[in-house]
């Protein structure tokens, strides 16, 4: 009996749908804890070619929501592991992996390789890197985000609304997971949803899950939803580059202390705390830059400075996977 037999029954999929499964490539930008889910679902599925893109390591605290690692893992790249995981699941498929972070320098060639981008990052700077690219590439988007014990899932881009054009201002909370902690099922129900909204999209499911939005909390066990296919996109926007992209003429304020970051994200950068941002020159005429290790902090000063800078305003994330 085929592999595939199980899914093929359904009138969704059938031996069509199988076909298109078997001939779509899917990026999937980070292999931590959503990808958990995602990766083995798509390889299950028999989704043709994964790229999987990730430049970190396995550490013992990933373990409890990160289920695709053992301990025996750990100090290895999440990518390569997930991947073999992948391989052993399903030998006809092709995995493809990238040790490396993505960022505003690389995340185009990436993008435009694949038909579905799934965003498995836990990095607000990786997140709006992915919908700028995608919303210029007009490629379908599934991000997701989980914090504690809630989160959602969506689909942006591709013709739909991009995630700007649903979070436009700088996001209230910037803890992340390891700031605010975060219990291993609410990522894993947010990342197999990721896994069914892509491949609802390759099969061609209506409604389409581009323009929807899901949002899950586990303390209630409640989940809703809406849609947004008419949401417009913000006239401006505050772009994340990588610390290479920054140049001479450009004004770099690093906002962290030399505790937290005793090398600065560009050598020509000048250390300003957020409570001092009135420090800062306007008159200058130089595109500004602002520098953090989330791009959280950045974006936040950014808001805060526009009115009376009159240049652009460009945010530095020191990692954005």
């Amino acid at each position: 009996m085929s592999r595939y037999a199980r899914q093929t029954l359904l009138p969704e999929v059938g031996a069509e749908g199988q076909a298109r499964l078997g001939s779509a490539h899917v990026l999937v930008i980070g292999a931590g804890g959503l990808a958990a889910p995602v990766l083995p679902l798509l390889a299950g599925a028999g989704v043709g070619r994964i790229t999987i893109v990730d430049g970190d390591t396995v550490a013992l605290s990933n373990l409890h929501r990160q289920t695709l690692f053992t301990e025996a893992d750990c100090g290895r790249f999440k990518a390569d592991v997930a991947a073999a995981r992948c391989r052993a699941l399903n030998s006809e498929i092709e995995v493809v992996v990238t040790k490396q972070a993505l960022t505003s320098e690389n995340a185009a060639s990436f993008v435009a390789q694949a038909d579905v981008i799934l965003d498995c990052a836990d990095s607000y700077a990786a997140s709006y890197i992915l919908s700028d690219t995608c919303l210029a590439q007009v490629r379908p988007l599934i991000s997701a985000s989980v914090l504690g014990l809630s989160g959602y899932v969506g689909g942006f881009c591709g013709g739909a609304p991009s995630l700007r054009a649903l979070f436009p201002d700088a996001p209230d909370n910037g803890a992340n997971c390891a700031a605010a902690g975060v219990l291993g099922p609410v990522v894993g129900v947010l990342g197999a949803m990721q896994a069914q909204m892509a491949l609802n999209l390759i099969l061609g499911v209506e409604p389409s899950p581009l323009g929807q939005m899901l949002q899950y909390d586990a303390h209630t066990l409640r989940s809703s939803g809406f849609r947004f296919d008419d949401a417009p996109e913000p006239n401006s926007c505050f772009r994340f580059l990588s610390p290479s992209q920054l140049t001479k003429y450009d004004q770099i304020i690093d906002l962290r202390d030399a505790d937290e970051a005793p090398t600065m994200a560009h050598p020509d950068a000048a250390r300003v705390s957020p409570e001092n941002l009135h420090d800062i020159d306007p008159n200058n005429g130089k595109r500004l830059a602002l520098c953090c290790a989330t791009g959280l902090r950045a974006w936040r000063a950014a808001e805060q400075l526009q009115p009376n800078w009159p240049g652009e305003i460009i945010l530095v994330a020191a990692s954005t996977s």
